[in-house]
């Protein structure tokens, strides 16, 4: 199962690293943009997401780090501690083997873009 609509509403979404573009290592070992199957640029954005306080007081934890890959450039703007919100959020399962037969399991966050927290205008490349 891939590319899961997620609402990610309740939580309140704090850049920790502002994005840039996304690299792999090619079969040489260099380091290159990674692209999607249309050949598009890819970018990526480090976010803490700690969930809103409850209407009712109670506890609402202490949050987690999440890296969430950008199908388009999302501009500037998105400097470390700004809040945001991802347009067309999604996640995906995945699982791997390593070369000692290990498999090593989590789960990826994609995202059309970034938009300002709270603000109507979007920032998606056209």
């Amino acid at each position: 199962m891939r590319n899961i609509p997620v609402n990610l509403g309740g939580f309140k979404l704090m850049v920790t690293e502002a994005p840039v573009m996304k690299m792999r290592e090619d079969e040489g070992g260099e380091l290159v943009p990674a692209t999607d199957f249309n050949g598009a640029q890819q970018f990526v954005v480090v976010l803490f997401a700690k969930r809103r306080p409850r209407p009712d007081g109670g506890p609402v934890g202490k949050g987690e780090e999440i890296k969430v890959t950008l199908s388009a450039d999302p501009g500037d703007g998105f400097d470390e501690g700004t809040y945001v919100e991802l347009i067309d959020a999604t996640t995906s399962p995945w699982a791997m083997k390593d070369k000692q037969g290990n498999v090593n399991s989590g789960m990826s966050f994609r995202a059309a873009g970034l938009k300002p927290a709270g603000l109507g205008a979007t920032t998606v490349a056209a």
